[in-house]
């Protein structure tokens, strides 16, 4: 039975590892990506179902790994995270098709019932 995919993108170790267990233990099939180039490569590699998306990176910022993931699946499922604040970054990243967003610090139990709201884990019929 293939597992949902989900992509966590965030140059921050220590945010990947807790949202990784946190969604391996919800039953996902889970990925991570400390910068876009690894993203990218990722959603080309194994076609994640849905992406968890910090707009705060180094190098290629959210809005640009966003962009360029819509080229890649132009149905790509995205999440952002954002720090407090950057209001034109949700603006622009909702106008290129995030579904919702979370400011950091975040609460864990609400980011797991949006993504089981966007991404429903099929159940063996």
């Amino acid at each position: 039975m293939l597992k949902e995919k989900i992509l966590i993108v965030d140059d921050q170790y220590g945010i990947r590892i807790l949202l990784n267990e946190v969604f391996q233990k919800e039953g996902y099939q889970t990925f991570q990506a400390a910068n876009g180039f690894q993203a990218l490569e990722i959603v080309e590699n194994h076609s994640p179902d849905l992406v968890l998306l910090d707009m705060k990176i180094p190098g290629m910022d959210g809005i640009e790994i966003l962009k360029r993931m819509r080229v890649v699946d132009q149905d790509i499922r995205v999440i952002i995270m954002t720090a407090y604040g950057e209001l034109d970054m949700i603006q622009e990243a909702k106008d290129l098709g995030a579904l919702t967003h979370f400011a950091k610090p975040f609460d864990i139990d609400e980011i797991r019932d949006a993504v089981k709201k966007y991404l429903p884990i099929r159940t063996n019929q």
